[in-house]
């Protein structure tokens, strides 16, 4: 669980994430079934940046992620948890831009 800050009311809720095949899914229940419609998705091939913001928005356990559209603040339960998604979602971008960098090449040598 983590909290998110929504991005036009700026309240904050509980959601049920899941990061999964380059993509980070938050949901309403952690009771997710395969019929299961997401509240938002980010793709991590969006994300330009993720880092701790305790500081910036003044909240303990607290991160950002930046794309290229928004800023997304999270608030997890632990500093622990908080490291865990960090290091989590940082390297699924990694990943992802390695990927698209080998197939960007490939597609360059086709």
């Amino acid at each position: 669980w983590l909290m998110k800050q929504g991005e036009y009311i700026k309240t904050w809720r509980r959601r049920w994430f899941i990061l999964k095949q380059g993509k980070l899914f938050w949901f309403k229940s952690d009771i997710v079934t395969p019929d299961s419609v997401p509240r938002g998705v980010i793709e991590v091939r969006s994300c330009l940046s993720i880092k701790g913001a305790e500081e910036a928005i003044n909240k303990p356990h607290a991160f950002e992620i930046t794309t290229s559209e928004a800023s997304l603040f999270f608030i997890a339960d632990s500093d622990k948890e908080k490291e865990d998604w960090i290091n989590a979602v940082g390297r699924s971008i990694v990943r992802f831009s390695r990927s698209l960098i080998e197939h960007e090449q490939t597609d360059y040598t086709a």
